[in-house]
């Protein structure tokens, strides 16, 4: 786990961020224990009440879930459900600003296509 702490991106966020990206890199499996709020906090020197900010998000949104008195563990489908949540928030925060700006430059769906061909990756 890596934080920015002069980012705009507050704390909370990147700690979810980072379980979310530990959960889709295969680090953190299906039904697998995270690490605690105190590990996390101590390891990264964050608060623990803002590491637990950010765990609790993902719980309230199903990825995690509480094993009482154990500690927090990735939830069933949790990898297909993050996958599609930031499938969306690619398309919202990047091809569709793309596209906004490609028709204020009059810029066609075939050069889009070809500048992102352009790129390397997609050949």
């Amino acid at each position: 786990m890596q934080f920015y702490f002069d980012s705009d991106v507050p704390i909370y966020l990147q700690v979810a961020e980072q379980i979310e990206d530990g959960i889709l890199s295969g680090a953190f499996c299906e039904e697998e224990q995270i690490p605690s709020t105190t590990e996390i906090s101590v390891a990264y020197k964050i608060n623990p009440a803002t590491v637990l900010k950010g765990v609790n998000l993902l719980a309230d949104e199903g990825i995690l879930y509480k094993k009482r008195g154990i500690g927090m563990f990735v939830s069933q489908g949790a990898q297909t459900h993050i996958r599609k949540k930031r499938h969306e928030a690619f398309y919202v925060t990047y091809v569709v600003k793309l596209l906004e700006e490609a028709e204020k430059l009059n810029i066609d769906k075939n050069e889009i296509v070809d500048m992102i061909l352009r790129g390397g990756r997609y050949d």
